[in-house]
C-alpha cells in the first residue's frame, strides 16, 4: 500500500531528482531514474518515465536529453538560479558581517540547495572566508522582519540599542540606551545593515546598526513623516540617501566639488554614481561635482587619497579635511 500511496508523489520526487542529481555535466538515464524512485518505494517503468518527463516539460521544467552513447541521458538545464548567481549570493552572505556565523552557515546551505548536489559540493569547497568578524546577534532576521513591518505600517518603534565604550579601567563594556524612533528605511552599506530613522527627541535623521538593536517593540503611535526631518517629500529614496552618505555618518547634503587625478575616475564613480558631473581641469585632472552629506566620514574618505584629491568646495569640508591631515601629521611628528 505504501508504494501505491507514494506513487501519487511520483512527479514531485521526479522533479527533485532532476534538481538534485543532474546538471549540464551530470546526466541520468530513464533506468537510473527508476532506480532512484525505487529507493523511495515508488514503482516506475521506463515508459512511464518518458511520459512523466513530458509532463514536467509542459509545466516548465527545462529537461534536456543528450546523446545515448557514453553515459548520455537527461539533465535539468535552466534553473531558478544559475551557478554564477548562486555563487554571488553565497559570497554576499559570507561577506556580510551583520549576519552571525550560524545564520551564515544556514543561509549558505539554503542558497546552495538551488544547485545540483555535485555543483553544491564544488561551490562549498570554493567558498572563500577571510575570517572577518561576525555579529553574535542570532535574532537579526526577526529584527529585520519586524522593523520592515514597522516601516510598512508607518508606526514608531521603541528600541534598546547597544554601544561599546571604554571603562575607567580601560576595558571595553557595553552600554544600552532606549530610543523611541520613527523608522524610514533599511540600508546595507559597507557590510553593515542600518536602520535610517528619527529619534523623537530631535529633528534630524539617525542611523542604527541593526545587529546592535537588542530589543524592539512596535507601538501604536504613527511615525513622524520623513518630510519633516529630511529633504524627501513623496517617498524616502533609500538609494539616493545612501549615495550621499559616507560610512553612514549623518551630515547636511550640499554641493561639493573635488579636483581629482584622472586615474581616480573609477573609484569616484563607484562612490558617487554615474550621474555626477565631470569636467576636464587639465590633462591630468578632472573636476567632479555632486551633492553629498558633509561629515567626518566624507572627510576621512577624501584623506585616504592623499594629494590625488583636492576639495574645492564647500569650505566646511575643506576645513574638515585639513583637520584630518593635521591630526595624522601630529601623530608622526
Amino acid at each position: 500500500m505504501a508504494g501505491v500511496k507514494n506513487s501519487k508523489l511520483k512527479l514531485l520526487y521526479l522533479a527533485e531528482i532532476f534538481e538534485k542529481k543532474t546538471d549540464e555535466n551530470n546526466y541520468i538515464s530513464a533506468t537510473q531514474i527508476c532506480d532512484e524512485l525505487a529507493k523511495l518505494d515508488i514503482p516506475a517503468e521506463r515508459k512511464s518515465i518518458y511520459k512523466d518527463i513530458d509532463v514536467l516539460r509542459e509545466y516548465g521544467y527545462d529537461i534536456i536529453h543528450t546523446g545515448t552513447r557514453n553515459g548520455g541521458g537527461y539533465f535539468l538545464g535552466e534553473r531558478k538560479f544559475q551557478l554564477a548567481e548562486i555563487r554571488l549570493l553565497s559570497d554576499a552572505v559570507q561577506a556580510a558581517n551583520f549576519i552571525s556565523q550560524n545564520k551564515t552557515n544556514e543561509l549558505v546551505e539554503k542558497i546552495e540547495s538551488f544547485a545540483s548536489e555535485k555543483q553544491a559540493k564544488i561551490l562549498h569547497s570554493q567558498v572563500y572566508v577571510d575570517n572577518r568578524p561576525k555579529t553574535k546577534n542570532e535574532s537579526i532576521y526577526y529584527a529585520i522582519h519586524n522593523l520592515n513591518e514597522a516601516i510598512t505600517k508607518g508606526v514608531k518603534v521603541t528600541v534598546t540599542y547597544t554601544r561599546r565604550k571604554i571603562t575607567e579601567e580601560f576595558k571595553t563594556s557595553s552600554e544600552d540606551k532606549t530610543y523611541t524612533i520613527s523608522p524610514y528605511a533599511l540600508i546595507w552599506s559597507d557590510d553593515h545593515y542600518y536602520l535610517v530613522c528619527n529619534n523623537e527627541k530631535y529633528d534630524n535623521l539617525m542611523h542604527l546598526r541593526v545587529e546592535k538593536i537588542k530589543k524592539y517593540e512596535l507601538t501604536d503611535s504613527p511615525a513622524r513623516p520623513f518630510s519633516e526631518v529630511s529633504d524627501y517629500r513623496t517617498h524616502f529614496d533609500s538609494a539616493d540617501y545612501a549615495s550621499k552618505l559616507f560610512n553612514m555618518y549623518s551630515g547636511e547634503p550640499k554641493p561639493i566639488e573635488l579636483a581629482c587625478n584622472n586615474d581616480l575616475l573609477e573609484p569616484m564613480l563607484d562612490r558617487f554614481g554615474e550621474k555626477v558631473r565631470i569636467q576636464k581641469l587639465d590633462d591630468e585632472h578632472f573636476i567632479l561635482r555632486t551633492n553629498a552629506a558633509v561629515s567626518d566620514g566624507l572627510a576621512a574618505w577624501v584623506v585616504q587619497f592623499g594629494g590625488r584629491v583636492k576639495v574645492r568646495m564647500p569650505n566646511d569640508l575643506i576645513y574638515a579635511v585639513k583637520q584630518k591631515a593635521e591630526e595624522i601629521l601630529k601623530n608622526y611628528e
